[in-house]
């Protein structure tokens, strides 16, 4: 007998709870999933573009880019040891030359990927140049700069158009 006194409250209290159950479950994520492809990449380089002298650019919502050289740069040039980079206060034009990189091997001139202002030079590269082959495109950085003329990014490889450009010269 109270086992069916039980069953009649416990299904009193499902009938109660099964409109709640019907009802579609929320979201949640506000965006549908969208599905990406395997890539190889590094996914912090999509924001990145390059130019062809290997130098890249990442561009913030302030405004100002980042610039330093590409990983195919800094294993070219082996084991950095001197980095010589502009004053703050610069003014660049796209593809001036705005400093020099030395190492055991050679020696490279940097050139702007495009128009604007020194606004910041990675002071640590002074005592620590082979950061820019340990963390090229992290801790390597070598200068921040204003954008001067933004439609300038659009004559810029993004990292498929770049790698493409890379495989083109090692053949």
């Amino acid at each position: 007998m109270s086992a069916c006194r039980l069953l009649r409250c416990l299904s009193s209290n499902f009938s109660s709870a099964i409109p709640s159950l019907t009802r579609p479950l929320p979201r949640l994520c506000p965006t549908p999933y969208i599905q990406r492809s395997v890539s190889s990449s590094n996914p912090s380089l999509a924001a990145l573009k390059f130019t062809d002298k290997h130098e890249w650019i990442r561009v913030e919502d302030d405004g100002v880019g980042t610039v330093g050289i590409s990983s195919f740069a800094q294993e070219a040039l082996g084991d950095v040891v001197y980095c010589g980079l502009p004053e703050v206060g610069t003014q660049l034009a796209q593809q001036d030359e705005f400093g020099a990189l030395e190492s055991v091997k050679a020696a490279s001139e940097l050139f702007s990927p495009l128009t604007g202002e020194v606004v910041e030079v990675n002071s640590l590269l002074a005592d620590k140049p082979g950061l820019v082959n340990k963390s090229c495109y992290k801790d390597g950085w070598l200068m921040k700069m204003t954008i001067a003329k933004p439609s300038e990014l659009d004559s810029l490889m993004d990292e498929a158009a770049y790698e493409r450009y890379v495989r083109s010269i090692e053949d």
